[in-house]
């Protein structure tokens, strides 16, 4: 199996797969997505709120404030369920204050954290709004968790793949041009002096035939790599995506010894 990277930035990246099967790179996807552990806003302790906003929707938009999750500030972090304390303490958790008295707009770099390291992603996310004299005053804990218990602690926004596109043209028919202006993303490009169709990008091609069905004479067809996949990766910025894709692997493989040693033991 092969794996080249087609681009990547701070929230996203996107690489091909080649050689590869359906139920591995299905596999990495889902532990990407329910299994790579996040830190999240769980418990709110709210003091006061004069808002027009109820406590539980604020509670509600706290809990998915996308908040700082890479390696350096959760290390050593472990999951509330495997922690000895009975609720949360500093050591599985970490606290936010937030107290601001109105008139204005409440954002996410007004609260205030205990781990300077755990801070929201970004501090222009919109909380509440408070009139004159209005107040606010709550404790937000934030522990880590995974995104089969809630939306939440999905580190990704977009986990996808889809089979590497494959186009082919019948040369022994004639060219049917009308295909390539019926392609919706502008991958096909008539080239009537060489008397072809070029394509332009195939790793856009969504492969929605919507060519196919245009050609009265079959002239193209679209089909895909049955081994060869490319993958997207999107966070909300709280983890880099090579960090999930890394943790998603090492999960997988924590299962996969797993079911090594109970054969083993079967022996």
């Amino acid at each position: 199996m092969k794996i080249e990277v087609k681009s990547k930035d701070e929230n996203e990246i996107v690489f091909i797969i080649r050689d590869g099967e359906v139920p591995l790179v299905n596999a990495i996807r889902r532990i990407a997505m329910m299994e790579v552990p996040k830190i999240a806003i769980e418990d709110v302790n709210i003091v006061q709120n004069d808002s027009a906003m109820f406590d539980e929707v604020l509670a509600h938009r706290l809990g998915l404030t996308p908040l700082v999750s890479n390696n350096s500030a959760i290390e050593g972090m472990p999951l509330s369920e495997d922690c000895d304390c009975e609720d949360y303490c500093p050591k599985c958790s970490v606290s936010f204050t937030l107290n601001k008295t109105g008139p204005g707009v409440i954002y996410s770099k007004d609260l205030s954290s205990t781990d300077s390291t755990i801070k929201p992603v970004y501090d222009t996310i919109p909380l509440l709004k408070l009139k004159e004299d209005q107040n606010v005053e709550l404790e937000a804990v934030a522990k880590l968790g995974v995104g089969k218990e809630h939306a939440k602690w999905m580190p990704t926004t977009v986990c996808a793949y889809k089979q590497y596109p494959k186009i082919t043209f019948d040369e022994d028919k004639e060219v049917d041009y009308d295909c390539a202006d019926a392609c919706p993303r502008g991958i096909l490009k008539s080239d009537r002096r060489s008397k072809k169709i070029k394509v332009l990008d195939i790793e856009n091609c969504s492969m929605c035939k919507s060519c196919v069905r245009a050609s009265e004479n079959n002239y193209i067809d679209v089909s895909f790599e049955p081994n060869d996949f490319i993958f997207t990766i999107e966070t909300d910025g709280g983890m880099p995506p090579e960090e999930v894709l890394l943790k998603a692997c090492e999960v997988l493989e924590e299962k996969a010894d797993k079911v090594i040693e109970f054969t083993n033991d079967l022996k």
